[in-house]
């Protein structure tokens, strides 16, 4: 509510100058004339612009660690491959021959096929994301909430259901709570815990009588759904009234509308004179509790009026903070009978000797789904972080009942947080969950607070205020519902409901594609370690060498393949937001992960060289038929290889073999595929492979299954010694 009078204190905040009025601002009823003090980009919007224009675009955390990675397996792999081709030339090797070896075995080192599969599991993860009310604008940003450390969040409508819900009436020295959320008009109103009929208490009847006339909104529906039209603050009052069958439109058959008296921001007070069928004119009058009593020379009680004294007026203003401190919105409800018919309906002869009737209090309850919410962020080791242009006390009373905001947490207004320095502001923040009555660039300041000390931000907003804000944040996240376009075009994500619930199951999205990222890579990486090691290790010791160069390509390109596409669709972990979040600068492969790939290499490659060796020397077949034991079984152990990449820690038949069905089916077509390539002629004469027998396939089979064998025993082991400790 605009006002032209003159304020007189200085640097008020933004949503407190009440009378000024703002480039973009939608006018709903009155008429004014204004003077124009600022034009272009020296408006508060134009601010906004400015600020909008200087963030800049920032690549994601994966794509930062993709590109480092990139380097320095190209660097390791042309490092080993030229090796291998040198210790292949000492040894006799033919110069032809060794390079096809090398260049076949630098192709199999790169993983060519991660651009790709990183691509695949973004989108597929987008897919998902749709189905939780999560649209992904940027693809990249998927990833990025999977490292995500805060959200900052704003309060009405996200955290909250945007639907004011009458709480309590305090009538006739009593208070009344009531049961029930949003416009739906189900509920019951309880007195000392115990249901009770409002026609029983007249005083409680008096204000809901006196709340549903004095409003100018209506509630529409049926038993389908209802809403209100009009503010939803007197929509929360008619609702309160139609829990005990007092409906807006059965008064105004016996109370007819003559005049209304609109809410002023100076008098706080909104009035309504109707006439009852036997001509009598009444008053019906709310506003704020404070300056109504003011007003009031009588008082309700037990269904007739009596005279108010001074401790009836304390006991009332007494509720009132009772309720306010509660974070409620409280208005009080009063009537006057009018003597006469006035010519002109003014406020000054209208709203003086009335008689107080009760409180009505009201507040935007929190979304159910929020708690839980809310709670896995806490065990997932995100902050959550309340930023509203609501007042504090307000804002407070949400988050405390949301969770997060305990015994030791502190709330900044804008005012406050401008008094406070950069310095003992990056010191104090992680202390900080609420933020009230805020700028668009106490926004920017508070998501810039957190990237300074190291945090990951996701931020959503609405209105183009928050768009700079969200621009700034590593994760923008725009509302689809409430949302402006300006805020939609520089976010990352659009949450289609408008409900903080949808950001963290995104999270939890996130957090999913990049562990199949992650699995994929650790794959291919701890496969191409094998091929290279097998290589490495016959060219070191002087045996013949046991993969030809059409070998080598076809398991990189065909058996590494598939199983490697299914590892990046992999089911998320149940237990994926009970982990803290990753480090922002932790490299995708870790140290003890490449110690594990170059051990799990180890183990594929001296299955291929046990099978070729015993085939060659304790068989005492040809070369050719070593060879094609040594390509299946280099093959083969990786299919099996793959069901480890599932977990690091946890065994496979704990997650379920059937669990990952793409996997299965990825499998079973590669095997069909090594097959085809030695039992069909045309086949055998390209990739010069030989029949196996019965013994050569039991040999195969079990020595193939070594590795998933090995890691089992690993990670029983180490649960083992976990539990110990």
């Amino acid at each position: 509510m605009k006002t032209a009078i003159s304020l007189e204190e200085k640097d008020i905040p933004l949503a407190d100058r009440a009378n000024m009025v703002y480039m973009g601002t939608s006018i709903t009823s009155g008429k004014a004339r204004a003077v124009v003090t600022s034009t272009g980009m020296s408006t508060e919007l134009g601010n906004i612009a400015g600020m909008i224009q200087e963030i800049g675009d920032e690549t994601t955390p994966l794509q930062k660690k993709l590109e480092e990675f990139g380097k320095w397996i190209v660097i390791l792999c042309f490092a080993l491959v030229a090796l291998i081709f040198v210790m292949g030339i000492l040894r006799g090797g033919k110069v032809l021959d060794m390079f096809l070896t090398s260049v076949s075995l630098a192709v199999a080192a790169i993983p060519e096929g991660l651009p790709a599969v990183v691509t695949i599991s973004l989108a597929l993860g987008v897919q998902r994301m749709v189905k939780r009310h999560a649209l992904i604008r940027k693809l990249p940003s998927v990833e990025t909430l999977g490292c995500a450390t805060v959200i900052c969040s704003d309060k009405t409508g996200t955290l909250t259901k945007n639907e004011m819900t009458a709480q309590a009436v305090y009538a006739g020295g009593r208070l009344f709570k009531i049961t029930g959320v949003g416009y739906e008009p189900k509920g019951e109103f309880l007195f000392e815990d115990k249901p009770v009929n409002s026609k029983d208490f007249p005083d409680l009847n008096k204000a809901l009588v006196i709340g549903a006339l004095c409003n100018a909104a209506e509630l529409a529906g049926d038993n389908n759904g209802y809403r209100i039209v009009g503010d939803p603050t007197e929509g929360a009052i008619l609702t309160a009234a139609a829990k005990t069958g007092i409906s807006k439109e059965s008064l105004e058959k016996d109370f007819s509308f003559v005049e209304e008296i609109p809410f002023d921001p100076e008098r706080k007070k909104m009035t309504i004179v109707r006439r009852n069928d036997k001509e009598t004119l009444t008053a019906f009058v709310k506003g704020a509790p404070d300056i109504l009593l003011s007003d009031c020379a009588y008082i309700e009680e037990n269904g007739s009026k009596r005279a108010m004294t001074e401790e009836d007026r304390d006991r009332v203003l007494k509720a009132n903070m009772d309720l306010a401190n509660q974070a409620m919105r409280v208005l009080a409800v009063a009537y006057k009978v009018l003597d006469k018919k006035y010519e002109r309906y003014e406020a000054k002869l209208i709203e003086n000797n009335l008689t107080f009737a009760g409180l009505v209090a009201m507040i935007d309850p929190p979304r159910e789904e929020v708690k839980k919410a809310i709670k896995e962020c806490k065990e997932a080791g995100i902050k959550t972080v309340m930023i509203t242009g609501d007042h504090k006390n307000t804002a407070v009373a949400i988050a405390r009942e949301l969770g997060f905001f305990k015994e030791d947490s502190l709330a900044l207004t804008g005012e406050e947080l401008d008094a406070v320095n950069d310095e003992e502001f990056y010191k104090e923040v992680e202390k900080i969950p609420v933020y009230a009555r805020v700028s668009p660039a106490h926004k920017l300041r508070i998501v810039r607070a957190w990237r300074k000390i190291g945090g990951v931000v996701a931020m959503t907003g609405d209105g183009v205020n928050d768009a700079p804000a969200v621009k700034e944040s590593d994760i923008g996240v725009a509302m689809g519902i409430t949302g402006t376009d300006v805020t939609k075009e520089v976010s990352d994500m659009v949450i289609t409901d408008d409900n903080f619930a949808s950001i963290v199951a995104a999270v939890e999205e996130g957090r999913g594609i990049y562990d199949n990222i992650k699995k994929f890579i650790h794959y291919l990486l701890s496969c191409n370690a094998g091929e290279i090691l097998v290589m490495f290790v016959a060219s070191l010791v002087g045996l013949p060498v046991p993969l030809l160069p059409i070998h080598i390509l076809w398991v990189n390109l065909v058996t590494d393949g598939l199983p490697a596409l299914a590892l990046g669709v992999d089911p998320v972990d149940p237990g994926i937001m009970q982990r803290p979040p990753r480090p922002k600068n932790e490299p995708v492969i870790t140290k003890e992960r490449a110690i594990l790939m170059l051990t799990q290499g180890a183990f594929i490659a001296f299955c291929s060289l046990f099978a070729f060796v015993f085939v060659l020397f304790i068989e005492k077949e040809g070369i050719g038929r070593a060879r094609t034991a040594a390509f299946i079984v280099l093959a083969c152990s990786q299919l099996f290889h793959s069901f480890n990449c599932r977990s690091m820690t946890e065994s496979l038949f704990k997650i379920g073999i059937f669990t990952n069905k793409k996997l299965i089916a990825a499998n079973l077509i590669s095997f069909f595929l090594q097959m085809a390539v030695v039992y069909m002629p045309f086949s055998q004469r390209i990739f010069k492979t030989e029949p196996l027998g019965l013994f050569d396939w039991i040999l195969v089979v079990t020595i193939s299954s070594f590795p998933l064998w090995a890691m089992e025993a690993v990670k029983m082991i180490n649960k083992k010694r976990k539990e110990a400790l």
